[in-house]
């Protein structure tokens, strides 16, 4: 990723992520005390739905019914992500910059990996 760019996603990243969580805030999902393990759950829970929109024809999600069903919960993932990152104060914009970066010189299917 060039270096315009990692700057340009980081900064865009962190305020939506920023966004993201005031809002949660603001519908009361941090007025209590949060078990990690239960916040992460619910993220690999988006993920089995996007799974699910796939096996049942990925067709207009019911809620925003101009995206398919794997977008709407792929970026409901994402959105639970950025909510949990802002809480924690986590630097998931820059991880995911590193990692691209990492990821660039691995070998190809990271040494033979079949998927």
């Amino acid at each position: 990723m060039k270096k315009e760019v990692a700057e340009k996603f980081i900064t865009a990243f962190t305020q939506a992520q920023d966004d993201v969580y005031l809002t949660a805030v603001e519908k009361g999902w941090w007025d209590k005390p949060r078990e990690d393990g239960t916040i992460i759950a619910l993220m690999h829970s988006e993920l089995s739905e996007a799974l699910e929109a796939l096996r049942h024809g990925n067709g207009p999600d019911d809620k925003i019914p101009a995206f398919t069903g794997v977008e709407a919960e792929l970026a409901d993932t994402i959105i639970r992500i950025m909510d949990y990152a802002a809480a924690k104060k986590l630097r998931v914009a820059e991880a995911i910059v590193a990692k691209a970066a990492f990821n660039e010189g691995r070998e190809m299917r990271h040494g033979g990996k079949a998927f």
